[in-house]
């Protein structure tokens, strides 16, 4: 890799330990994928925030890199955590607690904003055509697709080398030529809901591993679908984008590999998510990824003037950011006995010492990863039979 006279002062460690260290990784990383320079980003979004993945080896080495000195080049923001401070902090043993508030500290230190978000394009708008390092892989997805940005699906280390430096290594998805789709994709009806979009998801990943799809049948798709769409084909394999393309398009399209996706395959793919034998769910979740202002909006008016069943947890993640603007709706979900929960995520929380053995979700991603993160059961449905499920009659 080329590196200018400022890179090679950070590679050689004029620059102090801590840049040499994520330089390194850096350069690193570049050579394994061929990169020939590095490239300035806007943002960089890391994961491996929540204690309960990262464990104590690499908080160790967050506060070693903190005590060195690492400070942000770029706006860099934080995944989810494992617990929030209203509600889940107080049902978790202190030493959890602690060990999640030394992370974030580590975090703070080096510059990092406290947004604890999957949906970080919630934050502020993104531009079109920007330079990001995102490691949190439905955001990749979305972002790519959606926004318009430019991001390879980032590990956590990558992306805290990458916010700390100001830079990225230029390969994958950062080249025009890599973005290109190389399988069509033909949907055979109007998807109905975003957990339908899901369903869609998790069927496409399975088949297209890291291929890039141009979609025919995504017209009119609501941003919260196509979200839900994004996080499913990141969860069950390794797309980093997908084009949407209308009739007129894929007949240009040259590619090898035509696919169609039937009603029954969508049908196969949600009841494949669904390994609950109950159709009684000990936590009702909406949230994965995190809520936009308008699902919490549509959450408070499903639930009308009812309350939820005191023997079904109800919870809604979102970001602090979508919480305080949705302020009226979230008190009405907890006046009914729901909880709003900001800056969590379910999926690398600790359901199972709540004795939470049976999720109910309207996330296919959260269906997909609860029988081997959460040490649960899941019930994939869409937002209306949630919310049916967890009110009382």
């Amino acid at each position: 890799m080329y590196l200018t006279k400022e890179e090679e002062r950070s590679y050689t460690g004029e620059c102090g330990w801590a840049d040499q260290k994520c330089m390194e990784i850096l350069v690193r990383l570049g050579e394994l994928f061929h990169a020939t320079r590095l490239i300035p980003i806007s943002s960089a979004h890391v994961s491996g925030v929540s204690y309960k993945t990262l464990g104590d080896a690499p908080t160790e080495y967050l506060e070693a890199l903190a005590n060195g000195g690492a400070q942000v080049k770029v706006k860099a923001t934080l995944n989810p955590q494992s617990l929030d401070r209203e509600y889940l902090g107080k049902k978790y043993e202190a030493c959890l607690r602690d060990k999640q508030l030394s992370i974030l500290r580590q975090f703070e230190r080096m510059g990092f904003a406290q947004s604890l978000t999957c949906t970080p394009y919630y934050l502020e708008k993104q531009k079109r055509d920007a330079h990001l390092a995102w490691a949190e892989s439905s955001a990749v997805v979305y972002s790519n697709s959606v926004l318009g940005a430019w991001t390879n699906r980032e590990g956590g280390p990558s992306a805290l080398a990458a916010a700390i430096i100001g830079k990225t290594p230029d390969y994958g998805i950062h080249k025009a030529e890599n973005r290109q789709p190389t399988v069509q994709v033909k949907i055979a009806r109007h998807l109905k809901n975003e957990t339908e979009f899901g369903a869609l998801g998790a069927y496409l990943g399975k088949i297209l591993g890291d291929r890039i799809p141009a979609i025919q049948g995504l017209e009119g798709a609501a941003k919260d679908s196509l979200k839900q769409l994004s996080a499913a084909l990141a969860s069950t394999g390794m797309v980093n984008m997908f084009r949407f393309a209308d009739e007129s398009h894929s007949k240009k399209l040259q590619t090898e590999e035509k696919i169609v996706v039937e009603t029954e395959d969508i049908r196969k793919a949600a009841q494949e998510l669904s390994t609950a034998s109950t159709e009684k769910p000990d936590l009702v979740m909406i949230g994965c990824p995190h809520c936009s202002l308008n699902e919490i909006r549509k959450v408070a008016s499903l639930i009308g003037d009812k309350k939820f069943r005191d023997e079904t947890e109800f919870w809604v993640c979102t970001s602090q950011c979508v919480k305080q603007r949705a302020q009226p709706y979230v008190r009405k979900i907890e006046r009914s006995g729901g909880h709003v929960l900001e800056g969590v995520c379910t999926v690398v929380s600790w359901t199972e010492r709540l004795k939470i053995e049976t999720i109910m979700t309207n996330s296919a991603k959260t269906a997909h990863y609860a029988p081997t993160l959460s040490k649960a059961d899941a019930i994939l449905a869409t937002k209306e039979e949630c919310l049916k499920a967890a009110l009382r009659r």
